[in-house]
């Protein structure tokens, strides 16, 4: 077998981080045009040169890129230490179309360590970058999606849509990696991702204020999650308006036996201001929790339909992990299928890898995705979590929740909750949870395995 031994260091400790920034001797900030190194905002040529030229100038002293108004068409590009990507009014990144144009590098992608095709825009591996503007960055994603749909129509029927996700080799639109004292938004609409939209993974002090994310204006694109924070430290985000469809505003920690291989926590998050106009929930844990969180403020979320879930809790028994220290508040729920979920037995086809019978010599990713996880180690285990400030209206269901008899979820303490929901919904695997100012105008009542429970 070709798994990588546990010991292996992660691909966060491969390599250093570029260059400290800011280097003493810098005045100010020197302003660079990348219609000067030839990019042009025809929509027609591609850009990808000319503007990397442009930020690679910028570098050298430290210093701000921008665009003429136009449309310009690039593959990835990197935004080095210390300095400004603008994307301004009028200016448009679109994403090619040719995966030739994204560098395949080490990242880690759904929870998992593996070279994968660069983002559209990338901070990799440096300090004090930042992309921000009041333009767009579109991926153009539909010929992603469709690549997607094709594939799961030929590996679901042969009990592989686990892999997918893996072989199926999208671009996201931004990529924070390996990086710390970033910034992202400021005015900035992201379009059509290939896949997620902006994914934060091994890093720190990373700020996200004031993007929009409409990723369902040309199809809805299939796993295009708004914002998520991945195995990463002292990140927050604000201020954004999303409609995706997926994820909106996810925490994850890697998967199974390679995320628990990394160990590493999602910590010190916060995430608040913001809008979800149409997601899988309004703020999710998981399904990569093998890390684990620790420390996460949710506030001041206005969650809508067709959103089916407000606050979402996911995981497997493969996935191991925790989850303490969450407060979540302040959210305002309308139309939601279910208002709080708790699933830890998620999506069984993708969450559950097996290599099918006949096929002698998988590829190692799919070797690294079904290494055994013992049942000690895969279960995962949440507690301490506060939730308050709740007021939810036209919900089916104000409760989903199911966890392990052997794993229960742990003092969850509710406090000032309305829902407003013809079902109460049902209460598994729980132990010590206590609501107080709460009311459901729910018949039947909230259940649990030994009957109605009383608030």
């Amino acid at each position: 077998m070709t798994t990588p031994a546990p010991s292996r260091r992660s691909l966060l400790l491969a390599a250093p981080l570029a260059a400290a920034w800011p280097r003493a001797g810098w005045a100010r900030e020197r302003t660079v045009d990348a219609t000067a190194y030839g990019a042009r905002g025809d929509g027609r040529t591609l850009a990808t040169r000319a503007i990397q030229a442009a930020i690679d100038a910028a570098a050298r002293s430290g210093g701000r890129v921008t665009l003429a108004p136009g449309i310009y068409l690039t593959g990835a590009l990197f935004v080095r230490s210390g300095v400004t990507l603008e994307v301004g009014r009028g200016v448009t990144l679109l994403g090619s179309r040719d995966l030739a144009d994204y560098p395949v590098m080490p990242t880690r992608v759904a929870g998992i360590e593996t070279p994968w095709p660069a983002a559209l825009v990338n901070i990799y591996r440096a300090h004090g970058a930042r992309i921000v503007g009041e333009g767009t960055i579109d991926g153009d994603g539909k010929v992603w999606w469709d690549a997607y749909r094709t594939l799961r129509a030929q590996y679901d029927p042969r009990g592989l849509r686990w892999a997918a996700d893996y072989d199926c080799r999208r671009p996201r639109l931004i990529q924070v990696f390996d990086s710390a004292d970033a910034r992202v938004g400021d005015g900035l609409m992201l379009r059509r991702s290939g896949f997620w939209t902006v994914h934060i993974c091994y890093s720190r002090n990373v700020t996200v204020s004031g993007i929009t994310i409409r990723n369902n204006e040309d199809g809805r694109g299939p796993s295009t999650d708004g914002v998520d924070i991945d195995s990463s430290s002292h990140v927050l985000v604000e201020r954004a308006d999303i409609a995706c469809n997926d994820d909106a505003l996810c925490l994850k920690a890697g998967r199974d036996a390679d995320g628990l291989r990394v160990a590493r926590p999602s910590t010190n998050v916060t995430i608040r201001d913001s809008t979800i106009r149409d997601a899988a929930a309004g703020v999710t844990f998981g399904s990569e929790t093998s890390g684990g969180f620790r420390d996460i403020t949710v506030e001041r979320l206005h969650v809508m339909a067709p959103t089916p879930n407000g606050i979402l809790f996911k995981s497997a028994r493969t996935r191991g992990g925790f989850a303490r220290g969450i407060a979540i508040r302040e959210i305002t729920m309308e139309g939601m299928r279910t208002a709080v979920r708790i699933d830890l037995n998620w999506n069984p086809s993708y969450s559950y890898a097996e290599i099918p019978a006949g096929i002698a010599d998988p590829p190692p990713l799919w070797r690294v995705l079904t290494e055994r996880v013992s049942p000690e180690r895969g279960l995962p285990k949440l507690q301490d979590v506060s939730i308050s400030g709740i007021r939810a209206t036209g919900t089916h269901q104000a409760f989903g929740v199911a966890a392990y008899p052997t794993a229960t979820l742990d003092r969850f303490r509710f406090d000032d909750i309305a829902i407003d929901a013809p079902d109460g919904g049902v209460l598994a695997d729980v132990r010590d949870w206590r609501f107080t100012n709460t009311r459901l105008a729910a018949r039947p009542a909230l259940r649990n395995a030994e009957g109605v429970i009383g608030l």
